[in-house]
């Protein structure tokens, strides 16, 4: 028995790392993310061949600039170990880590940036319950429907 496909939707600043980046490398370990639920997304939530809707976040125009799939089951997150790293964790251990990543295969780029603005004016194609338009969500992972992937990307 399969299981069906997840989605999410994974943010990042692109001048820390874009989705060309991405491109670039082909395959990243997504590391630095320190909010306990979008741990939990990764850790708990992810599966190999997953589907990503990769965001540029903070940046003049942020929105959807490309797609994804998770690469990998989940490990912990070695800058957490790093006292030289901004995400290192004086509180983890190897034995207990706290924190988890999921490496991250580039799939595609858009041919446009799906924009933030743009996205806002579809809430009701997308529902109350997606996090990205729900105000006061600042999470970085978060699961996506398998119907709300398929309409933001057919906004492209």
């Amino acid at each position: 028995m399969s299981t069906r496909r997840r989605y999410w939707l994974m943010k990042s600043e692109p001048d820390a790392f874009s989705i060309d980046d991405l491109q670039r490398v082909g395959v990243e370990p997504w590391n630095g993310v320190r909010n306990y639920q979008a741990r939990n997304f990764m850790r708990d939530g992810m599966r190999v061949g997953d589907g990503i809707l990769f965001y540029h976040s903070n940046t003049k125009v942020p929105g959807i600039v490309g797609t994804a799939t998770v690469a990998s089951h989940a490990y912990p997150d070695d800058t957490q170990f790093d006292p030289r790293s901004h995400y290192h964790d004086p509180k983890a251990t190897r034995e207990e880590p706290r924190w988890f990543l999921v490496d991250v295969a580039f799939e595609r780029k858009l041919s446009r940036t799906i924009a933030l603005d743009e996205i806002k004016s579809h809430a009701d194609s997308l529902g109350d319950e997606f996090a990205l338009i729900r105000r006061g969500n600042r999470l970085s992972v978060f699961p996506v429907s398998a119907a709300q992937y398929k309409f933001l990307l057919s906004l492209e």
